[in-house]
């Protein structure tokens, strides 16, 4: 996924009401970009940091900048957790993820369970449809090479609920995936933050035991472009 507009450099200043941000550009001026991550976004404030904004193209939008990568030791992450449905997407029709190939068509938002709506339900291909739950993951603790990346960086009771409706799919014998994709280049491997979230950590083993399979893929981030690139190892259980 290519960025439309050239994204503008700048100095982060505070982030605040979950959803906006402070930033100090190259020219002095400070603006205030919408932050699309609801989460904690731990280890991703820091004041001073390097970060690029995309400027809005509606000229009535409010806020004209949207936050998306922040520089943190020598990677780039990337914050804005809307864009990890559409990454996904384009994977799976360029053919990069071949644990999800091989159906004739996909749906996005489709409703399913007890009130809630899945990001990709995949149909056709002779096999059961599959439901594909979509997590960004930005999180990272420990910044030596050989750590992990991890979920969730808060309590998460919609991502629990997540899991234990893909467990009754898989249940109702259709193909459930948890899909964890990685927005930023210095993991080796994917685990669980179970410290931050034991609920959310317990749901997945008992969603993995019910049958649901769990998928893991980095991204390689530009100024110019965020594309899924890579499957990383998991540690889960």
């Amino acid at each position: 996924m290519k960025f439309p507009d050239p994204l503008i450099a700048g100095r982060l200043i505070k982030r605040y009401k979950r959803f906006m941000a402070d930033v100090a550009l190259k020219d002095g001026t400070v603006v205030t970009a919408h932050c699309a991550n609801s989460g904690s976004m731990l280890g991703l404030t820091e004041p001073g940091a390097l970060v690029w904004l995309s400027p809005a193209r509606n000229p009535d939008r409010k806020l004209k900048y949207t936050w998306e990568l922040i520089r943190i030791g020598h990677t780039l992450v990337g914050v804005n957790t809307s864009l990890a449905n559409k990454l996904v997407l384009e994977a799976i029709n360029a053919g990069r993820v071949p644990e999800l190939s091989g159906y004739d068509k996909i749906l996005g938002e489709v409703k399913y369970g007890k009130n809630s709506r899945i990001d990709f339900l995949l149909e056709g291909g002779g096999g059961p449809p599959c439901y594909v739950e979509i997590k960004s993951v930005t999180l990272k603790r420990d910044l030596s090479p050989t750590a992990p990346v991890e979920f969730p960086d808060a309590v998460t009771t919609r991502g629990t609920k997540h899991l234990r409706e893909l467990s009754a799919m898989a249940d109702q014998g259709r193909r459930a995936v948890m899909f964890y994709l990685v927005q930023r280049q210095d993991g080796p491997a994917f685990t669980i933050a179970g410290d931050i979230d034991p609920d959310y950590a317990a749901a997945l083993k008992t969603a993995m035991k019910a049958g649901v399979e769990v998928l893991c893929y980095s991204c390689k981030l530009t100024e110019r472009e965020i594309i899924l690139e890579r499957p990383l190892k998991t540690r889960l259980m």
